[in-house]
């Protein structure tokens, strides 16, 4: 049994090192948007460019962070994550030299690849390595400092951008790296699941991955719909339709399909596809809108939306008890809405907009809707499945989260019409925004929908989170697999 506590100096040191490991790929998740128009024009990169720049990290990360937890549990959750953390920051380093927009692609897939490995690897850190009495509190201090961080990111990537430049974004990693490497091998414990077995399913891995890389490609590329728009549109159905089968057919998928059998899974994570699409579009365009078309500088609209990782932080935990009391189906209709009318107040930020009148209203809808709906969805997806499976179905949640994301940021350009140089043209990339916000603000509504269709109260003696503060935008919180038979909160 584990036997470290939380206020013992190992314990400080595990919660240190899995919290700068966790961080860092937090912050990339988010903060480069802030970078994107700065990259552009240093570059000479195309709206298409800067779209893979954000979904090249995302395609690896969704494809592979299933197949990320499972190496840790085989081979030992601390050997997986160093080496998580170490791919991640040379990565990083590469992203940071990158000479031009192809190099720079290709760096972030790699890093999306060290985020698969570290991002479940950290949490699951925390549960093993501390006593059953104290990771409650572990969990709570590892999430809410990882919230901090989250809300800490966009400040600090404003700055970097604004000063010393955006390849700075990047090379941040390296010396964080260089301290949580040391750390994570002199002071946190190693340990595996003793129940891991069987072969892993690197090819179920490898054709989600394939999937959604030859998906985003044909809708960054559909402008032109040249015929390898079509080979990868086609290539990427026949990808998803062999995902299926062969998940359908292996003894040990990634991703089992009869967990989907439970319909309310199934019904939550069709909503978490319509509330991550619409927040990844918004986070992709919001800053550059703010850049680009209201002429503010990077630090400026990287710390404009903050007040929605703040109210993410302060009220999450309070939102999931709410949502224990009154059950799930209410916030989950009321949160999307709020996001909506949210998303609709960014319609008046233009040129010259205020920050107190224009973008501070609808910054604190969106993020009251959040906090509405966040906690209550993860906790849903727990108490939809067996307590054997929370961790997985935890995964699998995150994982569609980023995937709708990724999508939304490759569509949304095609939806509105925003060709390869609008990010130059305040008035081409302000006229897109605007439409894009109302198709976000669409695919809310329909996630509500689906929600009051759908959504029911779970069992009273379900599997709870342990995550109970959480801050980021761009997916729901993991959860582990849990220790022993945990039941209730």
């Amino acid at each position: 049994m584990p036997d470290v506590r939380t206020a013992s100096p190992q314990g400080r040191w595990i919660l240190f090192t899995t919290v700068l490991g966790s961080s860092m790929a937090l912050l990339d998740s988010t903060v480069v948007n802030v970078a994107l128009p700065r990259i552009g024009a240093d570059l000479d990169a195309d709206l298409a460019d800067l779209q893979w720049t954000v979904n090249a990290y995302m395609v690896t990360l969704a494809g592979l962070i299933l197949l990320g937890g499972s190496l840790g549990d085989r081979y030992g959750r601390r050997k997986v994550f160093v080496v998580g953390v170490v791919w991640f920051a040379v990565a990083s380093l590469l992203c940071g030299l990158a000479p031009n927009a192809a190099v720079l692609v290709a760096a972030r897939a790699l890093q999306g690849v060290g985020g698969a490995l570290l991002t479940p690897g950290s949490l699951a850190l925390i549960q093993a390595s501390f006593h059953p009495d104290d990771r409650g509190r572990a969990v709570g201090l590892w999430s809410g400092f990882g919230g901090i961080g989250a809300a800490v990111g966009p400040f600090v990537g404003g700055w970097l951008v604004d000063g010393p430049g955006w390849r700075w974004v990047f090379l941040l990693n390296v010396p964080l790296a260089l301290v949580c490497v040391p750390v994570a091998l002199r002071h946190v414990p190693e340990s595996r699941d003793s129940r891991a077995h069987g072969r892993f399913d690197v090819l179920g891995a490898v054709l989600g991955a394939a999937a959604l890389a030859l998906v985003t490609y044909a809708l960054i590329e559909a402008d032109e719909f040249s015929p390898a728009v079509v080979v990868a549109a086609v290539g990427g159905v026949a990808a998803g339709v062999a995902f299926v089968v062969v998940e359908r057919r292996r003894a040990d998928p990634m991703m089992p399909p009869d967990i989907f059998a439970s319909r309310q899974f199934t019904a939550v994570n069709l909503v978490t596809l319509c509330v991550y699409a619409a927040f990844g579009g918004f986070f992709f365009l919001a800053v550059v809108q703010l850049q680009v078309v209201s002429g503010w500088s990077a630090l400026a609209a990287g710390t404009a939306l903050l007040p929605a990782t703040l109210l993410m932080l302060l009220l999450s935990a309070r939102s999931g008890q709410l949502g224990e009391r009154i059950g799930p189906r209410i916030p989950l209709t009321v949160g999307p809405l709020l996001c909506a009318a949210g998303m609709l107040l960014m319609l008046r930020v233009g040129p010259d907009a205020s920050y107190a009148a224009d973008v501070l209203p609808a910054v604190l809808v969106l993020g009251l809707g959040m906090v509405t709906l966040v906690a209550p969805l993860t906790a849903t997806v727990l108490a939809s499945v067996d307590v054997s499976r929370a961790g997985l179905a935890s995964g699998i949640n995150n994982a569609a989260a980023r995937a709708a994301g990724l999508v939304a940021v490759a569509a949304l350009p095609v939806l509105t019409g925003m060709g390869p140089e609008a990010y130059r043209s305040p008035d081409a990339f302000d006229t897109a925004f605007r439409q894009a916000m109302g198709w976000c603000a669409g695919v809310l509504v329909l996630g509500s929908f689906l929600a009051f269709a759908t959504v029911r109260r779970p069992a009273p003696d379900c599997t709870r989170p342990e995550c109970r503060t959480h801050g980021s935008v761009m997916a729901p919180p993991l959860e582990g697999r849990p220790v022993g038979k945990r039941i209730g909160g």
